[in-house]
């Protein structure tokens, strides 16, 4: 997929994979920025109950404007059916990966656990239930905000 277009985004990388989608990262053509552009995942291109839960992560997410949850861009589908969403591109990386590189301060930890509750306040305040809170899921920022992924 790198250097194919899907709209106005151009696919420069592969970010990761989860259970629900791809992630790239793309250019938007339009405003000269780096999104991260999530496939769903081909193996669940045909079951319509995962593309309804890929849109409405879509949906919920963008619904919620707050520092601490990824910001959602676009919604689309290609001409050959792959639905996608774009949203923000972050540098940093994944919270499980700086678990894995060892012991965190007790003041770290809870600054980051305080953002985490701030996003999740956010999302309950609007009748939204995340439903799988994981280091996976949340990211930090190289400026130290964590971003609560996957709404799905």
């Amino acid at each position: 997929m790198i250097g194919e277009r899907i709209g106005p985004y151009e696919i420069l990388e592969p970010l990761g994979e989860g259970g629900m989608g791809v992630v790239y990262k793309a250019r938007d053509t339009r405003l000269d920025r780096l999104v991260a552009l999530k496939f769903l995942s081909p193996a669940l291109q045909a079951d319509p109950s995962a593309e309804a839960r890929f849109e409405q992560e879509a949906k919920t997410a963008s619904a919620l404007e707050h520092p601490n949850i990824c910001t959602i861009f676009d919604l689309g589908t290609t001409e050959d059916g792959r639905k996608w969403i774009a949203m923000a591109y972050y540098e940093g990386h994944p919270l499980d990966h700086l678990l894995d590189a060892g012991k965190m301060t007790p003041d770290r930890a809870s600054e980051l656990a305080l953002q985490v509750a701030e996003g999740l306040a956010k999302a309950h305040r609007q009748g939204i239930v995340h439903r799988d809170i994981k280091p996976s899921n949340l990211f930090l920022t190289e400026d130290g905000v964590v971003k609560i992924l996957d709404f799905g």
